[in-house]
């Protein structure tokens, strides 16, 4: 019994511990400050994920709030802040703008002039798009990200900004996502947004108020 009880621990720590790790702050790569070599990247917070929309979401008011929170941040100490939007291929358009609003960016976090806004058409921020030439001609080496949905667009994103060698932090509370439905079973929101936050690679998780902290 001593045997099959020691077993089961050493199970437990093993399936656990890649886990924490993501989910720490400190684990990861090492804590970045934000710098002149950081950028913002603000995913697909638009009309569609809101109260009325195509795919609502939970609680995106609130995630779309301290979203704002790190722009006024950023753009208080003049970093970089780049929008993406994610428009399909189905979408109609009129000089570069969809018709439909569901489409536009929601208006807390609209564009101010001068700042890069990507359009996309799949998840992932860098495919198709002119994302990863922009940062390295703006110097960027650390991605702050926010936005929705945390297990597709947000995740999608930190997991290529790894792989391509950037610093990569999430920002929790400024992220949500959904329930998700598989095989008769349904997981709540918190466990998807949870799931997608403490398998991000080779990056770190914070809050808010912690990343505001280091700026």
């Amino acid at each position: 019994m001593m045997l099959r009880t020691f077993g089961m621990a050493v199970m437990l720590a093993a399936m656990t511990a890649p886990i924490a790790a993501a989910a720490a702050p400190q684990g990861g790569a090492a804590k970045p400050a934000v710098g002149s070599d950081t950028a913002l990247l603000v995913i697909d917070i638009q009309n569609f994920y809101f109260e009325g929309g195509l795919l609502p979401l939970t609680n995106p008011t609130e995630a779309a709030a301290q979203a704002r929170r790190l722009l006024d941040a950023f753009r208080a100490k003049h970093l970089t802040v780049i929008h993406v939007q994610h428009i399909p291929t189905t979408a109609k358009m009129a000089n570069g703008v969809a018709l439909d609003p569901q489409y536009h960016i929601r208006p807390i976090v609209a564009p101010a002039p001068g700042e890069k806004v990507i359009t996309k058409r799949y998840a992932n921020s860098f495919r198709g798009t002119d994302l990863l030439e922009y940062l390295r001609a703006k110097g960027i080496k650390k991605l702050v990200i926010v936005g929705m949905q945390t297990q597709m667009c947000v995740e999608a994103a930190a997991r290529a900004a790894a792989d391509l060698g950037f610093d990569v932090t999430v920002v929790r509370d400024a992220c949500t996502t959904h329930p998700l439905t598989f095989g008769g079973h349904t997981a709540p929101e918190i466990d998807v947004h949870t799931t997608a936050l403490a398998t991000i690679a080779n990056g770190r998780v914070v809050s808010t108020d912690e990343l505001l902290k280091e700026m």
